[in-house]
């Protein structure tokens, strides 16, 4: 038992499942803001534009209950459908963005390093040596000498 105990401690303390731990918690509250995008600025546009409150009006009933006979109502969901697919399209709209930002973000940042590092190696490395004033001289007396 206590080396069950320590292997589950091993695993739990792992940064694999605490950085999972935080992407389920990070990812739960971007459900909510997410669900609050549709819920609050997205569906309302949608009724203006189609002047319905929410997508459930769409849905088409196919048959009314009839609580004499005892059966209930056959709807055909596509406005429920509609909302589903349209929560969708923003979550994933989103994320995309947010993924889209991040991958610019490590880009520059990656840039700057390179850059960082192309200089420090440029400052590493030694210069030529200049010619001597003596040295330049000889050299033209020579190309002098050779006309």
């Amino acid at each position: 038992m206590k080396k069950f105990l320590e292997e589950f401690k091993t695993f739990i303390t792992k940064g694999n499942v605490l950085d999972m731990a935080v992407g389920v918690i990070v990812g739960g509250a971007f459900g909510a803001i997410t669900s609050s995008l549709v819920a609050n600025v997205i569906t309302p546009l949608l009724a203006w534009l189609f002047g319905t409150p929410n997508t459930d009006a769409l849905n088409i009933t196919l048959r009314a209950a009839d609580e004499a006979a005892g059966t209930e109502a056959l709807v055909l969901g596509l406005g429920t459908f509609v909302g589903a697919i349209i929560n969708f399209l923003v979550i994933a709209l989103v994320l995309f963005s947010v993924i889209k930002a991040f991958n610019k973000a490590r880009e520059l940042a990656e840039a700057k390093k390179k850059a960082e590092e192309e200089a420090a190696a440029a400052a590493a490395e030694p210069e030529e040596p200049k010619p001597t004033t003596e040295e330049l001289l000889t050299a033209i007396l020579e190309e002098m000498k050779k006309k």
